[in-house]
């Protein structure tokens, strides 16, 4: 693209360097490459410190990872409810989609307490092309946590079946809603290489970048509104890893940066013994100094990220609401999952391992 130059350039005679400035070419073609390797190690080494100031590691734009954007093998449902007593208000509608055009495939379904990490789970069965849906009051009344769904074979041994998507309506009491799509985790070849037959009782995934993709280790919430202006934002956070067949892992000790929009930082941490935390943001939560109504003020918007301070993996979503959305043009409900900034190899889950039997 050529560069726009102003009339002072166009109908003036003077050089645009003086005459005591000009170089002989050769030296100035030098000068010019010396610059643009100098620049150029600058802007890596800018990159290789923005990547290292967390934990975990980066991901590149062609590295396979976990995402909402793909199918898979494996899917994590990253929040589910529902109200016994008014499941009308708080409730959750669970879909999971065969996309493969030719095979069957039966899926192994774990629903996580978030409260006790406890773990509940059953079959569906999905022919060619079929997709399912069911209400978690109808299914699981009166818990809120997270879904795992894990593809597998006639014995109930995990399987490279890539052709998985899924997402989740939930509704909460307190208003927030949101659709959210289910992280699809992609089966690799060296799951083959994993044992596992009609006579073992458990199987192993693990999530380590040859049987199955990496899964998040730092996370980051964007889109932060302020509190003042009635903005209520739900905070989900699940730890991904532990036993499947007795209870799936904690979330242990977190810690986090948030950000205002003028690029200031403050740090925050708390510990959890639980699968899943849910937390509005407020004065509350996170513990910032100053409070979190004094970094994101009435009008502006704010961004996060945290990791566990162990190797561990974690998912998450924000849901927001705000009562004023018909009457103010600035307001908004709306939800989304947590972005992945980097990964870790070490996250696995143990499955207990039976025969399918579908409906």
């Amino acid at each position: 693209m050529h560069s726009v130059r102003r009339a002072s350039q166009l109908y003036t005679h003077t050089p645009y360097f003086p005459v005591e400035t000009h170089y002989p070419f050769n030296l100035t073609i030098k000068l010019f490459a010396l610059s643009v390797v100098m620049l150029l190690a600058t802007t890596g080494q800018q990159k290789a410190m923005a990547q290292s100031d967390v934990p975990g590691t980066p991901i590149s734009a062609q590295g396979g990872v976990a995402h909402d954007q793909k199918a898979g093998s494996v899917l994590i449902y990253p929040v589910y409810t529902s109200l016994a007593s008014a499941s009308n208000q708080q409730n959750s509608r669970i879909s999971i989609t065969n996309i493969d055009t030719r095979s069957d495939v039966a899926v192994h379904l774990f629903f996580v307490d978030g409260s006790n990490c406890s773990v509940a789970d059953s079959y569906v069965c999905l022919t060619a092309n079929q997709t399912m849906s069911f209400l978690m009051s109808d299914l699981d009344p009166g818990i809120s946590g997270y879904v795992v769904a894990v593809a597998v074979n006639s014995l109930g041994c995990p399987i490279i079946f890539n052709s998985l998507i899924g997402d989740s309506f939930v509704k909460f009491g307190t208003g927030q809603a949101a659709n959210l799509g289910a992280i699809a985790v992609g089966a690799l070849p060296g799951l083959e290489e994993v044992p596992c037959s009609a006579g073992s009782p458990l199987a192993t995934l693990r999530f380590d970048g040859l049987s199955y993709n990496p899964l998040p280790r730092t996370l980051a919430a964007d889109s932060l509104p302020d509190r003042p202006s009635g903005n209520e934002t739900l905070l989900v956070i699940d730890r991904i890893g532990g036993n499947l067949a007795t209870t799936a892992a904690t979330l242990g000790s977190v810690f986090g940066l948030l950000f205002n929009d003028e690029e200031t930082p403050v740090s925050f941490s708390f510990t959890q013994n639980v699968c899943q935390f849910r937390a509005l943001l407020s004065n509350n939560f996170p513990r910032t100094t100053p409070r979190y109504t004094t970094v994101i003020p009435t009008g502006h918007t704010g961004w996060m990220k945290l990791w566990t301070l162990d190797d561990g993996a974690i998912v998450g979503a924000t849901l927001n609401f705000n009562p004023n959305v018909t009457r103010a043009s600035g307001a908004f409900n709306q939800g989304h999952n947590l972005h992945a900034l980097t990964v870790t190899t070490a996250a696995s889950y143990t499955i207990p391992v039976f025969p399918p039997i579908c409906q």
